[in-house]
């Protein structure tokens, strides 16, 4: 199973990514978040760890676009470069 420090590590790494390709901001869906990290599409168990890390990770500047609630999981436009 995975955890949520595991999901962080790969939003971080995504997060690079964009920035390392010239983007100002990256949008991040927990869903394929999930998927990215093995998440079989039927079954989200692992999806509340997602969400979490994700909601972690929001800082002023980032926008989230589609809230927890929605049961769509979670959407947030991150700016970049991270703020330390």
């Amino acid at each position: 199973m995975v955890s949520t420090d595991h999901f962080r590590q790969e939003l971080l790494a995504q997060m690079n990514r964009a920035f390392k390709g010239g983007r100002i901001d990256v949008l991040i869906n927990s869903r394929e978040l999930y998927q990215s990290l093995g998440g079989y599409p039927g079954s989200m168990d692992g999806m509340p760890r997602c969400c979490d890390a994700m909601q972690d990770e929001i800082k002023p500047g980032d926008m989230l676009v589609i809230e927890r609630a929605s049961g769509a999981g979670i959407t947030v436009r991150y700016r970049l470069p991270r703020a330390s």
